[in-house]
């Protein structure tokens, strides 16, 4: 099959620079600003950033029911990049921009409102610029570069979320005022980079689907059908919360185990700088193997390394930047291989349905992966009440084996519990290439 233009590649990955530097942020520093900043009761922030998250994942898959039936000149993925991309970046900077001397119930609603519109806006562009990757390339190992480039973006994106918020709010007077800029920086910050996908990215006339004809039910239900596709749900909502568990309790392990609040932004970089390095090595692996069982070394390095993080002693500890480098070159795996396999189970469905719903199937593994970050959330948030957590104060004992214990070895439990899902994945490099063929005796007949 006909390689992608390298221009191609390049403009897709600002894509995922402007989408990870929002959800990154968001995942790094949401429940610490609104807890440590804001001082409302962990709780209940918890709470409604878990109710929040369950609007955004119901509305993945109505609309990636929707953007399957598209019809625009633009094309089906690239006209919701061009008018939901401004939306986007304002409703991002919303979510900062809590009014000063709010009471608990307006800065309660505040969030609910300002989630609620980011939520939807994230995902209309999300959905389409995912959906983009099955389109754009049908080759098993040509998905697996363009998925590489995007994680390039990605890490990119993710390296800004969690390294400039605490850089550029420490900049001002009060953190208010700080954390405010923050969100008017990175949100126009955020809609640049998808406008430069948006203008750049070309998808060929006769690699884009006919629109779906499928009801949206039916449409739902026979995704399930696919059993590739239900590994990839199951492992994927634990892999997400797991890593959602992780980001969130990242700041709280740093600043009160490790006494190091003040280099957050330095390893918050090393960290998914170390991802970003290591993206085409585990290209290249895969490349040799298949992606399923690489993309399962990779966890098991990434969480296993990073449970070791429970027997670290209280105060400053340099071994912390060896256990996050170490956990970061497996984590590498995680922004190329679940994203570069997904493409793959999409012609196993047109085999079974004779229509490409890329839109549906994106949709739905949105919606699974974001119930199961809303419940790493929820259960973060409780952890800490649970614990006796009490913000810019010193810690008990308890509280600080509550955040040592959610910090590594639970995640890296859970993480576990999933890898045979990986281990003996459906679909390799064989069974794609006899995917096609069928295919094309499909269409042919």
């Amino acid at each position: 099959m006909k390689s992608l233009r390298l221009s191609t590649k390049i403009y897709y990955l600002f894509g995922d620079i402007g989408v990870s530097t929002c959800l990154s942020a968001i995942a790094f520093f949401m429940l610490f600003f609104f807890t440590d900043v804001a001082h409302l009761d962990p709780a209940l922030v918890g709470t409604v950033l878990l109710i929040g998250k369950l609007w955004d994942a119901v509305n993945d898959p109505l609309f990636g029911w929707i953007s399957d039936r598209t019809q625009s000149r633009f094309g089906k993925r690239r006209v919701y990049l061009l008018f939901g991309t401004i939306p986007l970046g304002l409703s991002f900077v919303l979510l900062w921009m809590i009014p000063t001397g709010a009471s608990n119930a307006l800065a309660i609603v505040w969030l609910l409102g300002t989630f609620f519109l980011f939520y939807s806006f994230i995902t209309i562009v999300s959905v389409s610029y995912y959906a983009m990757t099955p389109e754009l390339t049908r080759d098993y190992d040509e998905r697996t570069s363009l998925t590489t480039f995007r994680m390039i973006g990605g890490s990119a994106g993710y390296m800004a979320g969690a390294a400039l918020p605490p850089l550029i709010a420490g900049l001002f007077v009060t953190e208010q005022i700080g954390w405010r800029v923050m969100g008017l920086c990175l949100g126009v910050f955020t809609v640049l980079c998808l406008f430069i996908t948006a203008f750049g990215v070309r998808i060929d006339e006769n690699m884009e689907s006919p629109p779906s004809t499928m009801p949206p039910i039916k449409s739902i239900l026979s995704c399930f059908k696919n059993r590739p596709y239900n590994y990839i749900l199951i492992q994927g909502a634990i892999t997400g919360m797991s890593f959602m568990l992780i980001m969130s309790y990242m700041s709280f392990y740093l600043t009160y185990q490790l006494d190091m609040r003040d280099q957050i932004p330095l390893i918050m970089a090393l960290y998914i700088g170390t991802i970003a390095l290591f993206l085409f090595f585990w290209k290249w692996l895969a490349d040799r193997w298949a992606k399923g069982p690489t993309y399962a070394l990779g966890l098991f390095i990434a969480f296993g390394t990073l449970a070791l993080s429970f027997f670290l002693p209280q105060g400053r500890s340099n071994l912390i930047y060896v256990i996050l480098l170490i956990s970061a070159f497996g984590m590498s795996a995680q922004w190329v291989l679940p994203w570069s396999i997904l493409p793959d189970v999409v012609e196993y469905d047109e085999l079974m349905t004779g229509e490409r719903r890329e839109g549906m199937y994106y949709g739905l593994r949105g919606l699974l992966g974001k119930i199961s970050d809303a419940v790493g959330i929820f259960v973060g948030g409780w952890v800490l009440k649970l614990f006796a957590f009490v913000p810019e104060t010193a810690q008990t004992p308890e509280t600080l084996f509550g955040i040592r214990l959610f910090f590594g070895p639970i995640p890296a439990l859970l993480i576990f519990i999933s890898l045979p899902l990986l281990i003996w994945f459906p679909i390799n490099r064989q069974i794609h290439a006899e995917t096609l063929e069928k295919l094309k005796l499909m269409r042919f007949n």
